[in-house]
Order: C-alpha cells, then structure tokens, then sequence
C-alpha cells in the first residue's frame, strides 16, 4: 500500500507518545515538524510537570522556555507554552495550557526555579498570571507601564512614549503623539511594480495602412 492510501494503517506510537497520552491530565498528544506536543489541562500541570521532570520515561530535566500565544476570538485566549528538554534522551516536547485574562495557571518554579524569569515575561507582556510565583513584577517593560504589549488588542503605537527631560533632569512619559499618519506599503520592487515596460505598445499597436 502507498504512504497516502487511506486504507494503509497508521503509523505505530512511540513509547513517549503513549506513555504522556496515558498521564491523567493530557487532553491530547500530536508531532508537528517531528516535534512532540501535547495539551494539558491546567489544574493538572503541576503534577504532569514533575512526573515529565522525575520519570525516566521522560526525564525532561530542563524547562528551556515559557512563552504566551494571544487568541483574542477564543474564551480562554491564552496559550501558555512550555518547551521542555531532556538530555539523556536527546528529546524535547511542548507542553500547551490554555487561560484568561482573569484565571491564574499554576506556577512551575518550585520544580524549575529558573522558569520564574520566563513567568514573569509572560506576565508583563500578556497580563497572565502565575499561581504560585511569588514575584510579579515587570521584567521587560518599566513599573509604571500600563496594558500588555503583546495582546493582540494593544495598539501598535502603544499609549505613551518616553523621553529625557532637560529642564526635570529625568525621564518622563507623555501620550503619543505621530509625527505623521500611518501609511501603507506595498514592499514591492521596481520591476513588479512595473506592469508595463516602454516598447510594449508597439505589440498592440495596428499596423499603418498602406498608402
């Protein structure tokens, strides 16, 4: 049978795949790109990380990265992901948790203490917030900051802009002001932007009656 007849059974699970889709907690386990993934429900992530962190079948010892996706037309916006790495098994894996902007996902650093820099990323620049992080200050953008940057719904522009004062001797902030109008680009060269090249009307021109 060929690779696309459907009749053709499916490709066998690996050990990793069906030991995660058996974790109490996993809603679902896919490869994208020859990259594990899986779903998570959140009030289960606490007790799914440390088995991903303790259990030789996995043996995920490192959070390399956490980070937030914006899905503004959902209910619970919010991906929260987690990109894990195991070492001795050279194998990495995704984990995805979904939330809003008024439910807290449990925090992963009293399993990986390092993730609370990666915590207090997402929250500064989403407005997510972490159950257990003990620390939610802004980390990227400044104290007096207002709104997340990176939701969709923020404007490109932001609302204030910053500047050094002389006469106060310090930085202060005041409302963007655009020293023009937004415009659009077409970003394309001089030749795609050329429909029609000097010469060409002779290809449509009718020829000179004869005299």
């Amino acid at each position: 049978m060929s690779e696309t007849d459907p009749a053709a059974p499916a490709a066998p699970v690996d050990r990793v795949t069906a030991a995660l889709r058996a974790l109490p907690g996993v809603q679902s386990v896919w490869l994208e790109r020859d990259e594990r993934i899986a779903t998570v429900a959140r009030d289960a992530l606490p007790a799914i990380m440390r088995t991903l962190r303790d259990d030789p079948r996995f043996a995920f010892a490192q959070c390399m990265d956490v980070c937030g996706v914006d899905w503004p037309q959902r209910a619970e916006r919010f991906d929260v992901v987690y990109n894990l790495l195991s070492i001795g098994r050279n194998d990495r894996l995704r984990i995805i948790v979904t939330t809003d902007e008024a439910t807290p996902v449990p925090s992963v650093t009293p399993i990986w203490p390092g993730a609370a820099w990666w915590e207090r990323e997402v929250f500064d620049l989403f407005g997510i917030s972490f159950d257990g992080l003990l620390d939610h200050r802004r980390i990227l953008t400044d104290n007096g900051f207002e709104g997340y940057p990176l939701r969709k719904d923020f404007p490109l522009t932001g609302y204030v802009e910053l500047r050094y004062d002389e006469e106060q001797k310090r930085v202060v902030y005041e409302k963007v002001a655009l020293a023009q109008e937004f415009r659009n680009f077409d970003f394309l060269s001089p030749w795609e932007a050329m429909t029609t090249l000097p010469g060409d009307e002779k290809a449509t021109r009718k020829p000179e009656a004869a005299s």
